[in-house]
């Protein structure tokens, strides 16, 4: 039986993981899935509130945008998740949106990270979380991976779905196998850095604002404000609301290496400004995004690059595409069709 290791339990990671398991079902496959996090999603993140587990907010990705020219081709992937009503047309006001003729907007209304859990579940993969991949080896004919507890395990096929700077990181024989243009193409992919802060309220606290989100274009540190819970119309009396905030990019990117505690303090004081009457929290969480969205693909976006065929090891994400759920999915489907010609 093939051992296959995904890195990473995001959006890519764990589509590839379900797309195994469909189109390759009848082989011998034992599909395996690591993250270095506590929980599923990656940048499809879901928290939540220390005080109630029930009172959620997203601080990754906001809500899926269907673009028309992936409508047609990637029309199963959206009626899968709207029949297990995963997604659900965003139909609350949100100020300041532009939109792309003929795109259409989805929110989550079990919170963003039930996408790709949705996916892991569909893949009955094994998952571990706490799983810190440092090292790559050939070992045998196989791939030896270590973690940083210093454990490690052998694997037929490996995929690396993590950001790329975060592939380059990686130490072993990994090193030498990726080759100089490789390396060079690998060096160019960029992304844009952001915080995201997210504030969680007592059950009945009312926050009085028209909109269910917004966004901002005249502050230099909030571009975008979600009411989440509206956003995702799941407003009910016995769980509390919950406020998303999204830094700018040149916000992000010039407070990244600050303290988080003091960078915190500087987004809820321009919130204060912009939300002068808003009530206390009862909980605050402020997430650094170091990678945020891609701002500059691998380039040509194949979804994929081979680095080794036998073994086979294999990187995608959005860093080969671009950062949205169409491009996810174009990744996760590249690897899948690299796989099936290794397998």
């Amino acid at each position: 039986m093939a051992r296959v290791l995904i890195v990473g339990a995001g959006l890519v990671g764990s589509l590839c993981a379900a797309l195994l398991r469909r189109e390759l079902s009848q082989r011998l496959l034992r599909v395996v899935v690591w993250d270095k996090a506590r929980g599923a999603g990656g940048r499809m993140a879901t928290s939540r509130s220390s005080h109630d587990p029930k009172c959620t907010a997203d601080l990754g990705a906001q809500y899926v945008t269907r673009m028309p020219e992936y409508a047609k081709k990637h029309q199963s992937f959206y009626e899968d998740l709207l029949t297990h009503e995963v997604l659900r047309p965003l139909t609350a006001p949100v100020d300041g949106i532009v939109m792309k003729e003929g795109a259409e907007n989805f929110v989550t209304p079990q919170g963003i990270s039930s996408i790709p859990k949705h996916y892991l579940k569909e893949s009955d993969a094994d998952v571990f979380y706490d799983h810190h991949v440092t090292q790559i080896n050939l070992k045998d004919g196989k791939w030896e991976v270590c973690i940083n507890t210093g454990s490690s395990d052998q694997f037929d096929v490996v995929v690396l779905t993590m950001p790329v700077p975060q592939i380059l990181q990686l130490q072993g024989d990994i090193v030498n196998i990726i080759n100089k243009s490789q390396r060079q193409q690998l060096e160019s992919v960029s992304y844009s850095s952001r915080y995201a802060l997210g504030l969680f309220y007592e059950a009945g606290t009312q926050i009085d604002v028209p909109w269910a989100a917004q966004y901002i274009s005249n502050n230099p540190c909030i571009r975008f404000i979600s009411i989440d819970n509206k956003k995702r119309n799941i407003e009910s009396p016995d769980i509390g609301p919950s406020i998303v905030v999204h830094t700018s990019v040149s916000f992000g990117t010039g407070h990244l290496e600050w303290d988080k505690e003091k960078v915190q303090q500087l987004i809820l004081d321009q919130l204060k400004d912009t939300i002068p009457h808003l009530p206390k929290p009862s909980s605050i969480k402020c997430q650094k995004w170091r990678y945020s969205q891609v701002t500059k693909a691998f380039p040509g976006s194949p979804g994929q690059i081979t680095l080794h065929k036998k073994p086979f090891l294999v990187c995608g994400g959005d860093g080969f595409v671009h950062s949205n759920f169409d491009g996810c999915i174009e990744s996760a489907m590249t690897i899948v069709e690299a796989l099936k010609s290794s397998l």
